[in-house]
Order: C-alpha cells, then sequence, then structure tokens
C-alpha cells in the first residue's frame, strides 16, 4: 500500500499553492512536487524524484543543512 506524507508547504509558490510530499510503496522512496489548483479541482505533478540520500536525513524527510 502506498503512502504520501506532506514535507514541505509552498503557498506562495508562483502559479498555484504547492507541496513537496514524500512517497513510500514497498521499499520505494520518491518525492513529488506537486501543484494544487483547489479552483479546478485537480492536483497536478510538476516533478517526480528520487531523494538523494547526502540531501536528506536517513528516513528522506528532512533537508540536511548545506
Amino acid at each position: 500500500m502506498a503512502t504520501l506524507e506532506i514535507l514541505e508547504a509552498y503557498p506562495q509558490d508562483k502559479y498555484l499553492p504547492s507541496f513537496l510530499v514524500r512517497g513510500e510503496s514497498e521499499e520505494c522512496v520518491f518525492h513529488a512536487h506537486i501543484a494544487t489548483d483547489v479552483e479546478g479541482e485537480n492536483i497536478r505533478i510538476v516533478t517526480m524524484y528520487a531523494p538523494d540520500p547526502n540531501e536528506w536525513d536517513v528516513e528522506l524527510r528532512v533537508r540536511r543543512n548545506r
């Protein structure tokens, strides 16, 4: 069963409010940046990627300090 978790919120993003979410399915973890078009009743995927473990904590939930 897949799960999603909001990691960061960007309510003032340029075009639409957006979120960085963490997804997990079996042994695969991914991040997706999604934009929320509440008025149009849809969600737009901006980008998806496998997070770099050097940039995130061990659970890939919190950014490491640079």
